[in-house]
């Protein structure tokens, strides 16, 4: 181990802090990475944050229209590319994950519940289906919310 010289040595003393604290040079602005960003988040974003988070980051949210959403893992089948054409052109669809944790989430309002309909017979035979009532988990979204839905079916 190397010594370590003692502050009673005469010859050594402490470094005093400099009596100017205004540095003698100022970075250039091309030193900060993240120059670019946006200050504002763009719509995308704004829809990828939790509601909760959402409605606690701005003082007055906008509202948002009750929705249902049904959200899917990929399988093996033909109606695969069947149910992500159809999510993709009638549903605000949103692809989240990568590889083993890919989830496609496609978003209904109560008008569209013909297309909820057809998406959701497509893909409701899997244990990775998941229901979100107004993008939350509520209890019997599968077996009590869909089938009421279902009442908005024009006869």
């Amino acid at each position: 181990m190397a010594d370590i010289p003692h502050l009673a040595d005469s010859s050594m003393k402490p470094q005093e802090a400099p009596a100017d604290p205004t540095p003698k040079f100022r970075p250039r602005d091309q030193f900060w990475p993240y120059v670019e960003l946006e200050e504002e988040p763009s719509d995308e974003e704004l829809a990828r944050l939790d509601p909760e988070l959402h409605d606690a980051l701005f003082e007055n949210p906008p509202e948002r229209p009750f929705s249902y959403t049904l959200v899917f893992a990929p399988f093996d089948g033909a109606e695969y590319a069947a149910s992500v054409n159809l999510a993709r052109t009638t549903s605000d669809y949103l692809e989240v994950g990568r590889g083993e944790s890919l989830r496609h989430r496609a978003r209904f309002r109560p008008d569209q519940v013909l297309a909820l309909r057809a998406l959701w017979q497509l893909v409701e035979r899997f244990d990775t289906s998941e229901v979100l009532i107004d993008d939350r988990p509520l209890p019997y979204a599968r077996e009590l919310w869909l089938p009421l839905l279902w009442y908005l079916l024009p006869r």
